[in-house]
C-alpha cells in the first residue's frame, strides 16, 4: 500500500506518543527499502552516511542536493522519514525559514535544526539567535500546515561544548519555541539521559547511539526516551566492511574480506519486487 505524506505524517506524530522506538538512519534507496523491509516504523536520513557515499565529508553537501535527497528517500518507502537537516542550510531566521519551506515540501515527516554555526571558533549560535532560528522553522512549517514534526538539536556534545546545564537550558528554550522533538546528540551516560527527558517532558526525546553501548533498547525506553536513531551509524559499519575488505585485497592480495559479504541471490531477491 502506498501511504500518503499526510497519512505518513500522522503515523510519525503517532509514535511519539508512547513507547519508545528505533528510527535508523539509511542513505541511499537500497538501505532505506531494506530496512523498510526489516520491519521498522519510521527512517531518518543521515548527513554524514549520504555525504560519504557522495566522496564528500559531512556537512559538505549544499542544500540543492540534499533536498534531492530527501525527495529520493521519502519516495523510496511507504515509512515516514524524518530529515537529518543540519543547520538549515543558513545564517539567519529568514534563511532557515526559506530551507524548511522547501525540506516540507520534499514530504518528509519530520525534520531537525541544529544550532551548530560551522565555525569552530565558535560553533554554537548564542541561544537567542538559535531561539530565533527554532521560531522561524516553527513558522514555516504552520504556514505549510503544521503537520511535520520539527526537532530542535542541541549540538554542545558535538561541538566541544559538552555542558549538560547550557544542553538542557538550550532544549527547554527550543522547546518553548515550538520544537516537537528534543535531541542532543553526543549525550552518553543513563544520568545524562535522564536528566534531559527529565528537563523537557511532557515533550519526546530523540538519542542517539551510533557506536557500540552497554545500553539496550528496554534499558533507554526504562529512562523516558521516546526514540532512538544512530546517525551514521549504519553508513560507517558498512564503510567498515567495505574497507575492511578492500584494504586486505589492496595490500595482501588476499579475498578473506568477503566472507561475511551478502549474497548476491539473497539481495536480488529482496529488491526484485521494487522494479514490478
Amino acid at each position: 500500500m502506498t501511504r500518503t505524506v499526510a497519512q505518513k505524517r500522522a503515523d510519525f506524530r503517532a509514535l511519539h506518543e508512547q513507547g519508545c522506538f528505533v528510527i535508523p538512519n539509511p542513505w541511499d534507496t537500497g538501505s532505506a527499502r531494506y530496512l523498510q523491509g526489516l520491519g521498522f516504523k519510521a527512517l531518518a536520513t543521515t548527513s554524514s552516511g549520504h555525504a560519504w557515499s557522495q566522496g564528500l565529508a559531512d556537512g559538505a553537501q549544499p542544500r540543492d542536493v540534499v533536498l534531492a535527497h530527501l525527495r529520493d528517500i521519502v519516495a523510496a518507502t511507504d515509512l515516514p522519514v524524518n530529515a537529518d537537516f543540519e543547520n538549515g542550510f543558513a545564517s539567519d531566521a529568514h534563511g532557515v525559514a526559506q530551507s524548511v519551506r522547501l525540506a516540507v515540501e520534499t514530504g518528509v515527516a519530520g525534520l531537525s535544526i541544529e544550532d551548530s554555526t560551522g565555525d569552530a571558533a565558535n560553533p554554537l549560535f548564542p541561544i537567542d539567535v538559535a531561539v530565533e532560528r527554532l521560531r522561524a522553522a516553527r513558522k514555516a512549517i504552520d504556514a505549510a500546515g503544521g503537520d511535520t514534526l520539527l526537532v530542535g538539536r542541541a549540538e554542545n556534545f558535538f561541538a566541544g561544548r559538552p555542558d549538560l546545564d547550557d544542553t538542557i537550558a538550550r532544549l527547554k528554550a527550543y522547546a518553548a519555541a515550538g520544537a516537537d522533538c528534543l535531541y542532543a546528540p553526543g549525550i552518553k551516560t543513563r544520568e545524562q539521559i535522564a536528566a534531559v527527558v527529565a528537563a523537557v517532558a511532557p515533550k519526546p526525546v530523540n538519542l542517539l547511539v551510533g557506536g557500540a553501548s552497554e545500553l539496550t533498547m528496554k534499558d533507554i525506553a526504562e529512562l523516558g526516551v521516546r526514540r532512538v536513531s544512530v546517525g551514521g551509524g549504519l553508513a560507517r559499519a558498512a564503510w567498515g566492511g567495505f574497507i575492511h575488505a578492500a584494504r586486505t585485497l589492496a595490500e595482501q592480495g588476499r579475498f578473506v574480506g568477503f566472507a561475511n559479504a551478502a549474497a548476491g541471490n539473497e539481495l536480488n531477491a529482496f529488491f526484485r519486487p521494487f522494479a514490478e
